[in-house]
């Protein structure tokens, strides 16, 4: 696979097997699955009203029979049934693969630029000593939800949709939050399907910053999962955010492929 998006990774390390990375979007994608899905010939179409974008975009994941714009035209007609603006989400593993092309050519922008990150060797992860004064809380899907969505500042009816999109999945999730003093300082949870984990919704709260926190949580809920049969490891990045690279790249992470987000012309 010899796709732009997948330079980013190439430069690290030898090639990453190709079957890997579909097994890593695969898992990616369920685990992103909102509870209010369509289909239409071949694209998936989310409409969840939680932040993440990745459960309220247009998954071109098969080549549609109809000309792109009968097919755009009708996913904007279900976009604005909802309420929501369009966004398509572009992968290494789109379909077709000039699509990015096509739709840069029609104006369409592109943001959001995001690393999968990809760690092979995550049963070797290091166990760490849990931080003096750390209370560990393992949490249901409405706690956690309601903990990180406080934290980024979500609005109420996002940290509901976060809830439900969680509640919903198929793919198992697991919360742990961290406490000191009674406060939350970190928080992170895991999305394990099979022998592959995702890691998901990492935060340290801005005043516990600086301390390691983070990775000393990641490895904590990584090596947890591994207990249960994890072996492959997989996270999703925002490719500007340097300080979390660094530490994801502390963990054991190497950049495996990018992929970005297309919204269409004003």
């Amino acid at each position: 696979m010899s796709r732009d998006l997948l330079r980013a990774g190439a430069a690290r390390q030898p090639p990453w097997d190709e079957a890997l990375l579909r097994r890593v979007e695969a898992a990616a994608f369920a685990a992103s699955a909102s509870p209010h899905e369509d289909t239409l010939e071949g694209w998936v179409l989310r409409f969840d009203r939680s932040k993440a974008q990745r459960a309220r975009c247009i998954n071109p994941l098969q080549v549609s029979h109809q000309p792109l714009a009968v097919q755009l035209a009708e996913c904007a007609e279900r976009y604005a049934a909802h309420g929501l603006p369009m966004v398509v989400r572009i992968t290494p593993f789109t379909q077709p693969e000039q699509m990015d092309a096509q739709l840069g050519a029609l104006g369409w922008q592109q943001h959001d630029d995001s690393l999968v990150m990809v760690n092979t060797q995550v049963q070797r992860m290091p166990a760490w000593t849990q931080p003096a004064g750390i209370q560990a809380l393992r949490v249901d899907h409405a706690h956690y939800a309601h903990t990180v969505g406080t934290l980024r500042g979500s609005s109420a009816a996002e940290i509901q949709a976060h809830a439900q999109r969680l509640q919903a999945c198929a793919v198992a999730y697991e919360g742990t939050v961290w406490r000191r003093d009674g406060r939350v300082v970190a928080c992170a949870q895991t999305a394990r399907e099979g022998d592959v984990v995702g890691l998901y919704d990492v935060f340290t709260a801005p005043e516990a910053r600086g301390q390691g926190l983070s990775r000393k949580l990641c490895a904590s809920v990584l090596v947890q999962a591994c207990a249960q049969g994890a072996q492959v490891a997989y996270l999703q990045v925002d490719a500007g955010n340097a300080a979390a690279l660094a530490v994801y790249r502390h963990l054991g992470f190497e950049v495996a492929y990018g992929y970005h987000y297309r919204l269409p012309p004003h």
